[in-house]
């Protein structure tokens, strides 16, 4: 199968522990198809957030296989996963994961920066016109010039946001992404995501405590009902 035509996700007979002995995560199949909106749910510690970063690239499976767009990350340096992360990829972090001492406007820039492929898909759009359009969907345009430090919780919670969507990722993956967000601006955020993926014909896989969200996804998975190690206890 080529990469072009493979799933978004592929994981096989997945295992991930971050003490021996001791799996988080033990997965024998989940497949996402190309533009799927998958809705991941389950309890506190059946592993949601230490699956994303498998599927990011950030953490590397003790055993198995975990392919992203057609590309085996447990094949793959971490070097070549982050390169491979910022041209094709677009993480919302629960913990958000931006850089205190760059503005507003450098924080959404850097996926951009980091990768030429990146910004290529900006097509002739320029940067700036590409950051405002992203931070005037999330109202956040009028502080593109400020520290990050001095946004409030859910300011910088869009910041994060929009620089996981710059630049037309091919899988958006997104941890928690409403959770400061007030009633209106959640539903002003969940319409640029969906608005954005559709455009670039994205995958998207969701974290969410939030089941009211449910119906607007196109597929729900429960991570305990695939999550073996979940299921005997020994989710973290």
């Amino acid at each position: 199968m080529s990469t072009a035509t493979a799933p978004a996700v592929a994981l096989s007979d997945v295992r991930f522990a971050y003490k021996a002995g001791r799996d988080v995560l033990a997965i024998e199949r989940l497949s996402i198809a190309r533009g799927e909106t998958v809705f991941l749910h389950g309890p506190s510690g059946s592993g949601k957030t230490t699956l994303l970063g498998l599927l990011a690239g950030v953490l590397q499976a003790n055993r198995g296989q975990v392919r992203v767009l057609g590309q085996d990350f447990t094949s793959m340096s971490s070097g070549a996963r982050d390169a491979f992360r910022a041209r094709h990829l677009g993480y919302v972090f629960q913990m958000f994961n931006l850089i205190p001492y760059l503005s507003v406007r450098e924080n959404i820039l850097v996926p951009i920066r980091l990768d030429a492929g990146r910004r290529a898909r900006l097509g002739s759009q320029s940067l700036d016109a590409a950051v405002r359009e992203v931070a005037g969907e999330l109202d956040i345009a009028r502080y593109l010039d400020t520290p990050i430090g001095e946004l409030s919780v859910g300011q910088q919670q869009r910041v994060a946001a929009a620089r996981a969507l710059i630049g037309h990722p091919e899988v958006v993956i997104a941890d928690e992404p409403t959770s400061a967000l007030d009633t209106d601006r959640r539903e002003q955020f969940l319409q640029l995501l969906f608005r954005s993926c559709e455009k670039a014909q994205a995958t998207l896989v969701f974290v969410s405590h939030d089941h009211t969200l449910m119906p607007l996804f196109s597929r729900i998975v429960e991570l305990g009902e695939i999550n073996t190690a979940a299921n005997v206890g020994a989710g973290a």
